[in-house]
């Protein structure tokens, strides 16, 4: 049996050997550890903005088509739009939020509306 100096019992009047003393050649290296933190993401409203000429049918479908609405839901946004001039479509993470917008634009502008869909952090 090999013997193991970490297993060996100390024995009274006796100091082990330390060995973790940074001398030269103690074989001993300290480790620093970086705890890696874990942020969340910034947030990004997408909104709709009013205009003179889309229809409101047409803001429903964009609402359920991009943003996964439901009927009554895409109702009730498309009204806050036609009232207070802006509506909240969602809250995305940036690549998600900016996605949607140019959807949503591209999507306008092929059926010739003027609809305006931006995004700002929240």
């Amino acid at each position: 049996m090999a013997h193991d100096p970490l297993r060996a019992p100390l024995r009274a009047g006796k100091e082990p050997k330390k060995s973790g003393d940074g001398g030269p050649g103690s074989g001993t290296a300290l480790i620093t550890r970086t705890r890696q933190q874990t942020r969340r993401p910034n947030m990004y409203r997408v909104l709709l903005l009013n205009d003179d000429y889309t229809t409101q049918e047409f803001v429903v479908i964009v609402l359920r088509k991009y943003f996964n609405k439901s009927v009554e839901e895409a109702t009730r946004i498309m009204l806050h739009v036609h009232n207070h001039g802006v509506g909240e479509c969602g809250v995305y993470t940036y690549e998600v939020a900016e996605t949607k917008v140019t959807q949503v634009m591209d999507f306008a502008r092929k059926h010739q509306h003027p609809l305006q869909c931006i995004m700002e952090k929240k």
